[in-house]
């Protein structure tokens, strides 16, 4: 689908216009994510909110270049240090009634205090019965090394630090990553190193493991439902394990995409 021309005068638009430019074009999944942010500070919160909002809206007609775009904002989502600006986004989408980004950023309304997580494990542990506790920082410099063997013990670590260095490690496979995104129950912290990787969000597996997974926060679950297909969110929908708020918004966003062509009825479908 191009990318509609701007009206006159509207900062958002063009911003919406000039994403949907260039972040196609860059190969990079890392420099996706970068030219996002650095894009959309440089152009103020209420401009880059109304930007994200049309392409929000866009993406929930299954417009495949606003998903790309969204696709490349996702890792900013569960980064700590962006945590802040999120927070302002999603004010900001309320108060200014953006619909369509209120909804990309929608979380699970506390009724009472969320239960406390579990804590994050800093004593050794060791990677076979019998074996030396090894540290945390002996087992994040193992997760850099390209060991298979290593690697396959370490899969299971509970560390979020630990996590982060086997996302990065060139060996890991999509079969890791999919182990990883399923364990249970999953440390929210755990969830934001995996919604932090580009690389492996991209994939659909790791996606689906990732959002089916009930220890993901909706607010990192509900916006990867953007890049989903038609078929991915109606197994959403039925999934009784996780957030009423991700099923609701699977639904809603069922609701919103475009009908299907008569020739697709009852058949597979790219949206």
């Amino acid at each position: 689908m191009k990318p509609r021309s701007p009206a006159p005068d509207d900062p958002s638009a063009a911003l919406a216009a000039r994403l949907c430019k260039v972040v196609p074009a860059l190969a990079d999944l890392g420099m996706r994510t970068a030219l996002v942010l650095r894009t959309l500070e440089a152009a103020g919160l209420p401009t880059a909110a109304r930007a994200l909002d049309k392409l929000a809206s866009r993406a929930e007609q299954a417009d495949p270049t606003a998903r790309e775009v969204l696709a490349a904002l996702l890792p900013l989502l569960g980064d700590p240090a962006h945590a802040a600006w999120i927070t302002a986004l999603r004010d900001l989408a309320r108060d200014a009634s953006l619909l369509g980004l209120s909804r990309l950023l929608r979380r699970r309304t506390r009724v009472a205090d969320p239960p406390p997580s579990s804590p994050i494990e800093h004593r050794g542990i060791a990677l076979e019965p019998g074996g030396r506790p090894l540290s945390l920082g002996e087992r994040r410099a193992l997760a850099r090394m390209p060991a298979r063997a290593v690697l396959d013990k370490l899969l299971a670590d509970p560390h979020p630090r630990v996590v982060e260095n086997l996302l990065a490690n060139p060996r890991l496979t999509e079969d890791d990553v999919v182990r990883i995104a399923a364990k249970r129950p999953q440390k929210p912290e755990v969830a934001s190193e995996i919604a932090r990787s580009a690389r492996w969000m991209a994939r659909a597996r790791v996606r689906m493991t990732f959002v089916l997974n009930p220890g993901t926060p909706p607010e990192l679950s509900v916006p990867v439902l953007s890049q989903l297909l038609r078929h991915e969110l109606a197994e959403v929908a039925e999934a009784t394990q996780v957030p009423a708020v991700l099923r609701g918004a699977a639904l809603d966003l069922l609701a919103r995409r475009p009908p299907l062509p008569p020739d697709t009825q009852g058949g597979g479908s790219m949206q």
